[in-house]
């Protein structure tokens, strides 16, 4: 079995939620503190949730695991329209949608391949 940081899944969320944070420094301290938080835990809880259904015994209790990190990226989802709406990251804009363009799809294959 191969160890959670080895799998493509876990490494999108993962450099997905190291954009968002190092991002969050360059942005105006009224966004900092109101959506900034929200979309950094959000964004951590994508791959600490896929870590700890990947630690659990049952396949049941992985999948709800992983169910919950999808919760959380349709979340991270919702507060990056908001940044890039209100033109927080306009500049950065690609870059975040071409790691949620490949996370989606590969989250929802590794939710259904859990057996």
């Amino acid at each position: 079995m191969k160890e959670i940081y080895e799998l493509d899944v876990y490494k999108l969320a993962e450099e997905l939620s190291d954009l968002i944070w190092y991002g969050f420094d360059d942005w105006p301290k009224k966004v900092q503190q109101t959506t900034g938080y929200q979309i950094i835990r959000s964004a951590d809880s994508i791959a600490s949730n896929i870590a700890e259904g990947y630690g659990r015994y049952t396949p049941a209790d992985r999948k709800l695991f992983y169910r919950y990190a999808r919760g959380s990226f349709e979340e991270t989802k919702a507060w990056l329209r908001k940044l890039i709406r209100r033109k927080i990251v306009s500049d950065d804009a690609h870059k975040y949608t071409e790691i949620i363009d490949q996370l989606g799809p590969k989250l929802n294959a590794f939710i259904r391949s859990t057996k």
